[in-house]
């Protein structure tokens, strides 16, 4: 039978679902390899998983416990007592199931980076989470996409989940990278050119010259915010970048290398599209979406602002950590501004910490933070109030979604944020 050429996308999910290959708009059933939760979307899969053996003589049972991931990361520290019985409730599951991968305490990191570190994802696996941003491990060459908890729930008693395969865009990055333009930027200006529905339920292949030279955090970046402009996943193919990386977290007995997770050179795309990455200069998403991204050096005037937010799952990474720091040392925070930082998890602090970098956060006047996703959903640890203004590394600037829905966030780079938090405005430099 002749070879139908397929996405590397389209490739997971036939593999996952006992195929040869898999067409656009196809409904099938796939094999999950892992299914993620958090603090905030876990008691709702809870109640609607018990509920799905209410009526039967089936005792509630877990797919696989060693496949199940739970994190406690979004109102911890617990911020009050509703967020404290929730996380009683998923503690008290965890326990009776006997979940591996459950985190809390002094364990707990930003899911979408604490996942990668620890091991937990490979090239081409399918992972589906309660969580929008879970589509950060295509970065990996790994499926990965967010769902709902009663989704999610389904998958704990089944070990599968309901997809349709995904139209695939193809966007390709070329050219030089001018200064202080990272991944981050990437995306916003990619954003900005779709739209937040410009890849509604599709696929974003992300590939060219520019990112086989990104760093593996750049690229969990824009992974991360593929959903920012509709997309199902985001996909990189994964390379020797890819494998450096997981071969330093997994060690020894990281053997996996698929010379075939790959798209097809004749595989078919809804849509390609070429983006000059010289013509993209550090970036600030203004309110109240992603997609109202423009170059900073392009603002016509003095953004004044109250509050900098410099981590969560989009870069929080130890990279994104030294790029501030770079900026800050030897300065000072504006005293009109609050700058405030989350390492993404312990080992990204511990190692902040070891290399000097809290030093100097704490030199300049920042507020060191856990590992906590805070303020980034409007949580706790930097609620911004009516009127504040702030410039954030995170994925989101939905109106309200810091605090006080007549509070603004400006989306950037760490070196933007940086910079914006001495001076005391939105700048670059």
């Amino acid at each position: 039978m002749k070879k139908i050429p397929q996405t590397i996308t389209q490739k997971i999910i036939a593999k996952h679902c006992g195929k040869k290959y898999v067409e656009e708009g196809e409904f099938v059933l796939a094999r999950v390899d892992l299914a993620l939760s958090n603090d905030v979307t876990t008691p709702l899969a809870i109640k609607q998983f018990y509920s799905m053996f209410e009526g039967t003589s089936k005792q509630p049972k877990l797919f696989d416990k060693n496949k199940v991931v739970i994190v406690l990361d979004h109102f911890t520290p617990n911020k009050d007592i509703p967020s404290a019985q929730q996380n009683k409730f998923t503690t008290e599951f965890a326990k009776k199931f006997k979940i591996k991968h459950f985190y809390s305490g002094g364990c707990v990191g930003i899911e979408h980076a604490l996942l990668p570190e620890e091991g937990l994802v490979k090239p081409g696996d399918l992972v589906i989470g309660a969580d929008s941003h879970t589509c950060t491990y295509g970065a990996l060459g790994a499926f990965s996409t967010g769902v709902g908890s009663t989704d999610l729930a389904s998958v704990w008693a089944t070990g599968k989940v309901w997809l349709k395969v995904p139209q695939t865009i193809k966007i390709v990055y070329y050219g030089k990278l001018n200064k202080n333009v990272f991944g981050k930027d990437l995306i916003l200006a990619t954003i900005a050119k779709i739209g937040v529905d410009g890849a509604n339920y599709k696929t974003i292949e992300l590939t060219g010259e520019v990112i086989k030279k990104l760093s593996i955090y750049s690229r969990f970046t824009m992974t991360n915010m593929a959903i920012e402009c509709g997309a199902k996943n985001g996909i990189i193919e994964p390379d020797e970048v890819t494998y450096k990386y997981l071969k330093e977290v997994i060690g020894s007995k990281f053997k996996f290398k698929d010379l075939e997770l790959k798209s097809d050179k004749d595989a078919k795309y809804f849509e390609t599209i070429d983006i000059d990455c010289s013509k993209i200069y550090p970036q600030v998403a203004l309110p109240h979406l992603p997609s109202n991204s423009v170059n900073v050096k392009d603002l016509n005037q003095k953004i004044y602002i109250d509050q900098v937010v410099i981590g969560s799952c989009t870069n929080g990474w130890y990279e994104d950590l030294y790029l501030a720091a770079k900026v800050l040392k030897g300065k000072k925070v504006n005293p009109n501004v609050r700058c405030l930082i989350f390492p993404a998890t312990p080992k990204i602090y511990q190692k902040a910490l070891k290399n000097g970098l809290i030093e100097i956060f704490l030199q300049s006047g920042c507020v060191i933070n856990p590992p906590t996703c805070g303020p980034c959903l409007g949580g706790h640890l930097g609620i911004l109030a009516e009127g504040e203004k702030a410039v954030a590394t995170t994925n989101r600037n939905f109106i309200g979604r810091m605090g006080h829905t007549k509070s603004e966030v400006y989306l950037a780079n760490p070196v933007v944020a940086a910079y914006s938090a001495i001076r005391g405005y939105i700048c670059s430099e």
